[in-house]
């Protein structure tokens, strides 16, 4: 995390000085990667293996490709075995099928991960409980969303796990905290739902369709912004000292901008991501210590 300046004027034009934590997702990534490079190390070292993760990768869309290729190159700059495995746009669902088939027997094989979006004519949840649960890295499988509802051990979603991961460097103990979700995706605001109850959070899930919204945000403690809003979270919905955590990517004349209005807020929050540079990064990095976990939950059977 890095820290930024922000002055204020007070009417007696006296400026002060108010030290906001911007969290630097980028370093948090780095020293994550850091630490599962040892991790795989030592586990080569342990079971004269490492784990592996597979991507399927289905048309040619340039973000998926973009993605997938990061993927593949953080995984083998920590250790991991890494496979693409890349199909035309028109591949039969059945086909799809079969090659998850085969991987899930494939002991090499750790971690299975299908790039979403899917084209039309593939049933992506179809595609999804097709992948063994424990081989889910993505954590949709609803065995892992089950199981993570229920507190049991499960592959948790990696960009809400990046989000608690980064919370957690700002303020260890969360206990008795008010945290307010904006978004109800079940890629990121209800499991991120759970792991703050975990922690012992009294959590408030709000939507779109939330009466007064403002009102529900200057209630928390912590506020993480899902909902694809270009800066909906203003200046004047977030209490002082609040913790704000950003998943908004919206494309705007602009350019790229979160869901919180990041000048305004940043003069009120404790701590706040930035966008780009917050979330995004720990999401690939939680996706390698995901694929981590299952080798080791694996190696245990």
């Amino acid at each position: 995390m890095v820290y930024r300046n922000v002055y204020e004027t007070l009417p007696s034009t006296i400026n002060f000085l108010i030290i906001m934590i911007l969290i630097d997702g980028k370093k948090a990534a780095t020293e994550l990667r850091e630490e599962l490079k040892q991790e795989v190390s030592e586990l080569k070292a342990k079971y004269n293996k490492v784990p592996g993760l597979t991507v399927i990768l289905i048309g040619d869309l340039a973000p998926s490709q973009i993605y997938v290729r990061n993927k593949e190159k953080s995984a083998k700059e920590i250790g991991l075995k890494s496979d693409i495995i890349r199909y035309q746009d028109s591949v039969e669902e059945k086909t799809v099928l079969d090659k998850i088939n085969d991987l899930n027997k494939d002991e090499t094989v750790s971690g299975i991960l299908v790039q979403l979006p899917l084209p039309k004519h593939i049933d992506k949840q179809k595609i999804i409980e097709a992948i063994l649960p424990s081989k889910d890295v993505d954590g949709f499988h609803p065995m892992n969303v089950g199981n993570l509802s229920s507190g049991y051990e499960s592959s948790v979603p990696c960009t809400p796990l990046g989000c608690y991961l980064l919370i957690k460097k700002i303020e260890p103990n969360l206990s008795g905290k008010k945290a307010v979700i904006v978004g109800r995706s079940n890629l990121n605001g209800k499991p991120m739902t759970q792991l703050l109850l975990k922690e012992n959070c009294t959590v408030t899930i709000t939507h779109s369709k939330t009466k007064d919204l403002k009102e529900e945000c200057l209630k928390g403690d912590i506020i993480i912004a899902a909902v694809g809003m270009p800066e909906l979270i203003k200046g004047d919905w977030v209490k002082k000292d609040a913790i704000v955590i950003d998943v908004g990517i919206n494309k705007t004349d602009k350019g790229i901008v979160g869901d919180v209005a990041f000048d305004e807020v940043s003069r009120v929050a404790k701590a706040l991501t930035p966008v780009p540079g917050g979330v995004g990064p720990m999401t690939i990095a939680c996706l390698l210590k995901n694929t981590i976990e299952c080798f080791k939950r694996f190696q245990k059977n």
